[in-house]
């Protein structure tokens, strides 16, 4: 009987890392046959300098590694660092405390309404009248309010994470089973607040963690617009690099801001699960 349970999870164990194999040799098919069409695409274009092979681009990558470049840190002091991580360090100064502040007023004000029918229905024709707008709109509004520097840069990125968060949490709390909500009455839990604490919010949990992590992506997409008028960082870059004709160098700052999103993407979803182990 032993050997038949041990024979069965070595079957298990062997299954499993047959299938990670597949899936991991799948994914690398997939980024080869990207690499050859794109490369197919930069020797067939002309001018040359329009679409940039992987290797011109690769070595584009590892120049903003070979240079230094000093930034001013919002504290007021100076920091110098490899140029591809000093820009980088610009984009993060306005992109964390934006998607931080985003993310905490909507989900709270998402929680609020979801929960409160009162509130909802005061705030909701407000809301559908706000969201359509895409936060790029605001653009000229973060100039005159705060300048071309990382306080108008943020407020755009603040407007990105605002949305997503708010519509996460909402839908979470709306999605609230009645049968949770009554079973947590007949245990005794009667203030509406401790049944929020108690219920609604860890029902809820999972669809508001997944807005979070939607929003770390989203940002990263509203960050590059929201450096279009001159705020310092890694969009910018992209952007002053394309006007001089320097594609491979855009081509390097984009792979930049999607290893920052894999870093971002990957520590988050290690925390995600401890936070719903539950599940």
């Amino acid at each position: 009987m032993s050997t038949r349970i041990d024979t069965s999870s070595n079957t298990v164990i062997d299954g499993s890392f047959t299938g990670d194999l597949r899936r991991c040799l799948r994914g690398l098919g997939g980024l080869l046959a990207f690499l050859l069409v794109w490369w197919i695409g930069a020797i067939t274009t002309q001018p040359s300098y329009l679409v940039p092979g992987p290797l011109d681009s690769a070595r584009a990558f590892v120049d903003l590694f070979a240079t230094s470049t000093a930034i001013v840190v919002p504290l007021g002091s100076r920091l110098v660092l490899p140029t591809g991580l000093a820009h980088l360090a610009e984009t993060l100064f306005h992109y964390v405390p934006g998607l931080l502040l985003g993310a905490s007023c909507g989900i709270s004000l998402g929680l609020a309404m979801g929960w409160n029918g009162a509130l909802d229905d005061w705030l909701r024709p407000l809301t559908r009248v706000l969201r359509p707008i895409p936060p790029l709109a605001w653009i000229v509004f973060a100039i005159v309010w705060f300048g071309i520097h990382h306080a108008g840069a943020a407020f755009i990125v603040f407007v990105g994470a605002f949305w997503i968060n708010f519509y996460g949490a909402y839908g979470g709390v709306e999605g609230v089973s009645t049968e949770l909500t009554d079973a947590a009455s007949t245990l005794g839990v009667e203030r509406d607040l401790s049944m929020l604490k108690l219920v609604a919010l860890p029902s809820a949990a999972p669809q508001v963690l997944t807005g979070f992590r939607t929003s770390i992506g989203r940002c990263w997409m509203i960050v590059v617009g929201a450096e279009l008028f001159g705020a310092p960082g890694v969009g910018y870059e992209i952007i002053n690099a394309s006007n001089n004709l320097a594609m491979a160098t855009s081509v390097a700052y984009m792979f930049l801001i999607s290893l920052a999103f894999l870093c971002m993407d990957v520590g988050f979803r290690l925390v995600e699960r401890r936070v719903l182990v539950w599940r």
